[in-house]
């Protein structure tokens, strides 16, 4: 065989990791322009299976990956180049850890003779991500032996396993590469490996923590709470299947996704928000369970994690991945199993129900909070609560709905009340980030849905602002809440501080039609509730990326969020 040439050798190094991903399955890929990646750009580009993605700001491609993998459920790749690029990544790869999301990182480097005495744009980027990385490689430069290569591609599967199990998740691969980075001539590239699709695991529930369990649940008043986590259709079945059964009520985040789809409603409460807070005691001896059934994360709401923290009852955390090593107050038992699988394994072992006013109570008390919401008021100032009814009755089945962290998934889950119909309701909670929510909204749009929509606050949206380079020719709406900066902070004791505008609001002042006008969405500025559902009428009918500005009067806002809560409790008090 001739002496490969280093130029070659680098493109065949880079297309073997390639094709032993692409040979797990994966299919995406998110590049950033750069000199010393050339070779992984060019595999990928050269490679059948491989779509690429290109956005120039390695922050906002970071998290168009994450959106992207999320999404699609599969691992997708990212590239960029050595020094200081990868290390954009950083907020995207914390948020994919913390929400189980698989990314592939391949690191472009500088060779080892170039480290440690000044060479341009080099850095350490060993392990660059700590603690939050599945797993990480570094193969070294190219090497022209055909079983080096096949490693490498045995690599690729590798990594892309590890990124799906025991607990999805980033994977770094960091890849020194000599000059010339260009192949000398064209090179022959071997042909596609077959796909053999790597897949997440099912942990089935162990028999003795089931025994345990169903003596904890059998016969008692107890919730389950569904946290800010989505688990699936086949989870929605089987979770709403054992309240049945246990005639308890479900308490459901809005990122459960379980308010909205075809599965059973019955029990499922999600204005508990409102209702939690009127009585003594965060619920008192009215609502105090004698156990708790939690999946997923954290619920988004305050009052239902002082409800969950003011009892005493022993909690049943299921954690399919052991991904929280620290039991969270009043943990009792922890089964790393599939959601779906433990809920199937309860109900197949037929629990006792808990008393038969359990449940009710709970649908007397969220009844009373549905009357109250749906109070109207002549006041056309524009109202969260009025916008996300008219924005969830107008959706189609089947919709996309990304929520930014701070008041939107606040307001969500306040107002968004259940139905029927299918939605898929996201947000980046994995560490409740202000950045990278528009870009991650452009890769979940990438999905099948027949619309696409984010709601997001106007600091929120400052942040990601290149993002929306990803957005051209895109179908998909953008609703940006503009309450004048950090409106979260309205509701807590910061506002009272004299220095509250200064340190805590933030207020940018932007017009944001400039930014609209400047990466090509077409912009409308709402500052009446009567004009908002005309707006997005006109928004969905024209196609394209729109972005629809609505302005919020923050003090009308928290006034009229405070009136509905009083006038919850001093229903409840009656």
């Amino acid at each position: 065989m001739p002496e490969q040439r280093p130029g070659a050798g680098n493109l065949l190094w880079a297309y073997a990791l390639i094709d032993g991903l692409a040979g797990a399955g994966v299919t995406r890929a998110v590049i950033s322009p750069g000199s010393r990646s050339t070779p992984l750009v060019l595999a990928c580009d050269a490679h059948p299976a491989i779509e690429i993605s290109v956005q120039v700001d390695e922050r906002c491609a970071a998290f168009l990956a994450l959106g992207l993998a999320r999404g699609g459920g599969r691992p997708v790749i990212l590239i960029a180049t050595s020094g200081s690029a990868p290390a954009h990544w950083y907020p995207a790869v914390i948020e994919a850890s913390h929400s189980n999301i698989p990314l592939i990182l391949l690191s472009a480097d500088r060779p080892p003779e170039l480290h440690g005495w000044g060479a341009n744009q080099t850095t350490d980027q060993q392990r660059l991500f700590g603690s939050h990385l599945r797993a990480f490689h570094d193969p070294g430069p190219a090497d022209a032996d055909a079983d080096a290569r096949e490693r490498l591609r045995q690599l690729g599967g590798r990594a892309t396993r590890q990124a799906l199990q025991p607990r999805p998740g980033p994977v770094q691969i960091n890849l020194p590469l000599r000059e010339p980075l260009l192949p000398e001539s064209p090179v022959e590239l071997p042909l596609p490996t077959a796909v053999t699709a790597a897949q997440r695991p099912r942990p089935v529930p162990e028999t003795d923590l089931l025994e345990a369990a169903l003596a904890l649940i059998s016969g008692q008043p107890g919730l389950i709470i569904c946290g800010a986590t989505d688990l699936g259709a086949p989870f929605a079945a089987a979770v709403t299947r054992l309240a049945a059964q246990l005639q308890c009520p479900i308490l459901a985040d809005p990122l459960s996704n379980l308010r909205f789809g075809r599965h059973d409603q019955t029990a499922l409460i999600c204005r508990y928000d409102a209702f939690l807070d009127a009585f003594p005691d965060a619920g008192g001896a009215t609502l105090k369970p004698r156990w708790i059934l939690r999946f997923g994360a954290l619920p988004v709401s305050k009052p239902l994690l002082r409800h969950m923290e003011s009892s005493d009852a022993p909690v049943i955390l299921c954690d399919p991945y052991r991904q929280w090593p620290v039991a969270a107050p009043h943990t009792e038992l922890t089964l790393a199993a599939d959601p779906a699988l433990l809920c199937t394994a309860l109900g197949a072992r037929a629990p006792t129900p808990g008393p038969a006013d359990w449940r009710e109570r709970f649908r007397r008390f969220e009844r009373i909070s549905q009357q109250r919401m749906s109070a109207e008021t002549r006041d056309d100032r524009p109202f969260e609560g009025c916008l996300i009814r008219q924005l969830l009755e107008r959706l189609p089945d089947g919709s996309l709905l990304f929520s930014g962290n701070s008041m939107p998934i606040r307001q969500l889950d306040s107002w968004s009340g259940a139905a029927a119909k299918r939605l898929h309701i996201h947000a980046n909670r994995g560490v409740s980030g202000i950045d990278g929510n528009l870009s991650t909204f452009i890769g979940l749009a990438e999905g099948d849905h027949p619309l696409a929509v984010a709601l997001l606050g106007d600091l929120a949206f400052y942040h990601d602002m290149n993002g929306l380079l990803a957005a051209a020719g895109r179908d998909l709406v953008i609703i940006l809440l503009n309450n004048g900066g950090g409106g979260i902070f309205g509701y807590l004791p910061q506002a009272t501080l004299g220095s509250y505008q200064r340190y805590w609001n933030t207020a940018t002042h932007l017009d944001f039609q400039h930014s609209a006008a400047l990466y090509g969405l077409a912009y409308q500025r709402v500052t009446r509730q009567s004009a908002f559902q005309p707006a997005l009428e006109q928004a969905i009918d024209a196609g394209g990326p729109q972005l629809i500005e609505v302005m919020i009067e923050r003090e009308f806002s928290i006034a009229r969020h405070r009136h509905y809560r009083q006038a919850v409790a001093e229903a409840l008090a009656e």
